[in-house]
């Protein structure tokens, strides 16, 4: 399949080729998500490996709230003073996050593989070097991103995880002649005495592979919408090096107009279509980050506060770790939608900037309906109601600010 009006060019990827180019844009992505149990079936996969893909997905259910079950009922049965309650609340809100985003991701499950088909059938179908040059820088870029979100997410898991742990050592019960492990999720006693042996190194293994699996959620989420915003835009600058040929033509293209108007329409329509997808399957994912970067920006700043103030260096750089982490996520998010909506707007300025009054008078109508449907650009939102822009990650920033001071002002 091909778009109207392109012919097929010798400088057209070979099959291994494209092997290379589709790693490019979505290897990271399959990585993290594949273990999760999200990324996307193949129809041709077997009944044992669709039963496999729910079971892990269960597991990972159970994961999340073996973490989230039990440190709330601690907080709430066996904390008592209000900073270490306030101290409980970020690990919680984070539980939270990761449940719903895995949920969305999971619900969204064809979605995501639409949107991975589009990204094979780009690279399958891609012609010019020109066009694979671009393609190939943005994926390269949408690479960094993926390789960013997860660095950031993991070096938080291990520092809160293993270092802050390590930094602690083994603690002496004072009521009983054992030492113990401090938990990274405290579980109530409620449920289970966890210093004692066995239980204790069981639970805090259970609980490092709980807690990478939040992390890798976290930046499974951010890396996915990432892959598919940033393969978009590739697609619009290809658009955009197509009009600026549309007069003269190009080896490659149709030798008559019509056909060259017909492939940009058809490319434009295509990427169009490919932001929807992206948008209906991101929303809530979207939403679930703004809100939660918003509480956990609030929450580490705080406990930074205090951990500066009690001299706790393996803790204060921890948080510190992780305040960066939220802040970089949430920024990623905010910098795509602005790219996506800027992206869309240029290709108006584009097509007006082309000598298309050399044009025949009944083809520059077409130009006019390309300008048209660029000033309807179609925006990255959180559950359609905060725009994803770099005036949305100031607010957040703001806001979070705003909570912190209330809540030192009211402890």
């Amino acid at each position: 399949m091909q778009a109207p009006g392109m012919r097929i060019s010798k400088s057209q990827a070979t099959d291994r080729e494209y092997d290379k180019y589709v790693n490019l844009s979505i290897q990271w992505n399959r990585w993290l998500l594949k273990p999760m149990g999200v990324w996307p079936r193949s129809l041709f996969d077997s009944a044992t490996e669709k039963y496999l893909t729910w079971l892990i997905n269960a597991i990972c259910y159970g994961l999340i709230s073996f973490l989230f079950i039990p440190s709330t009922l601690y907080t709430i049965v066996d904390v008592k003073d209000l900073y270490n309650r306030i101290k409980m609340c970020g690990p919680l809100s984070f539980c939270v996050m990761a449940y719903l985003k895995y949920y969305s991701l999971v619900a969204h499950a064809n979605d995501i593989q639409d949107c991975v088909q589009r990204i094979e059938w780009d690279w399958r179908n891609i012609e010019h070097f020109e066009d694979r040059s671009i393609m190939v820088a943005n994926a390269n870029f949408g690479r960094q991103l993926v390789k960013g979100c997860t660095i950031f997410m993991y070096g938080g898991f291990v520092f809160y995880y293993i270092v802050v742990p390590v930094s602690i050592g083994t603690l002496t019960a004072e009521d009983e002649n054992l030492t113990f492990v401090p938990m990274v999720f405290p579980i109530s006693r409620v449920l289970v005495d966890s210093r004692h042996s066995p239980a204790n190194e069981i639970l805090f293994a259970i609980q490092l592979l709980a807690g990478g699996l939040i992390h890798g959620i976290a930046a499974a989420a951010c890396s996915l919408i990432a892959a598919f915003a940033v393969h978009a835009c590739g697609q619009m600058k290809v658009l955009m090096c197509w009009l600026g040929h549309l007069i003269d033509g190009r080896e490659d293209m149709c030798k008559t107009v019509d056909g060259r108007i017909a492939s940009i329409v058809t490319q434009h329509t295509r990427i169009l279509k490919c932001l929807s997808l992206i948008e209906k399957s991101a929303s809530q994912v979207s939403l679930v980050e703004v809100l939660g970067c918003t509480l956990g920006i609030c929450l580490l700043g705080y406990y930074i506060i205090v951990e500066w103030n009690s001299n706790d260096l393996a803790a204060f750089t921890t948080h510190s770790l992780l305040l960066v982490s939220y802040v970089f996520n949430i920024f990623i998010f905010c910098y795509i939608g602005e790219l996506v909506a800027e992206l869309c707007k240029r290709i108006g300025e584009i097509s007006y900037m082309i000598e298309w009054y050399r044009l025949p008078e009944n083809k520059r109508l077409s130009i006019v309906l390309i300008i048209a449907m660029s000033n309807a650009t179609i925006k990255l939102t959180g559950g359609s109601m905060v725009k994803l822009c770099l005036s949305s990650f100031g607010d957040v920033v703001k806001t979070s600010v705003a909570f912190l001071n209330m809540l030192r002002a009211l402890t």
